[in-house]
């Protein structure tokens, strides 16, 4: 079993340009399945949107490539999306 804390010290990289995301930030878990549904990403560069909140980046588990002893390696990241325009409408 992995803690949350030992994901969080992982550095998050594209895999297809070898971008470094930064670490995970949060978790986002079906509490029905008990499985991770997605992580959230805080970028490196820390943009805030325009009422001051720091976008996320959100990458669901399908995405993940690899967990290693370092790293996290990730494909198709879109730029940061703030999370509720992730979460389809009605499922808020």
């Amino acid at each position: 079993m992995v803690k949350l804390s030992e994901l969080q010290v992982k550095e998050i990289i594209i895999i297809d340009s070898g971008r470094k995301l930064g670490h995970i930030h949060d978790l986002e878990i079906d509490t029905d399945r008990g499985k991770i549904v997605a992580i959230i990403v805080i970028p490196r560069d820390k943009k805030t949107s325009l009422f001051g909140k720091t976008e996320e980046i959100i990458i669901h588990w399908e995405q993940i490539i690899r967990i290693g002893s370092d790293v996290i390696l990730v494909k198709d990241v879109d730029k940061p999306k703030l999370y509720s325009e992730t979460v389809p409408r009605g499922q808020k």
